[in-house]
């Protein structure tokens, strides 16, 4: 699963259209897709909040 860098889910569907901050976490290889869609999750150790993003041409396109 990717970790993001948003406060919450709300400050994450804010940055449509705009590059994502993240770090790859998976053992198994790279998860992100400059087109496509991706689970991702907070930073916290926790991880209170995940959402499933939709990326297109390296920008966000939807958050779910």
């Amino acid at each position: 699963m990717i970790q993001v860098f948003y406060k919450n889910k709300k400050e994450l569907k804010e940055q449509i259209g705009k590059s994502l901050l993240y770090k790859e976490t998976s053992f198994f290889g790279e998860e992100y897709k400059a087109d496509g869609k991706f689970a991702v999750a907070d930073g916290s150790p926790k991880r209170k909040w995940f959402a499933e993003v939709t990326m297109k041409n390296g920008l966000i396109a939807k958050v779910e």
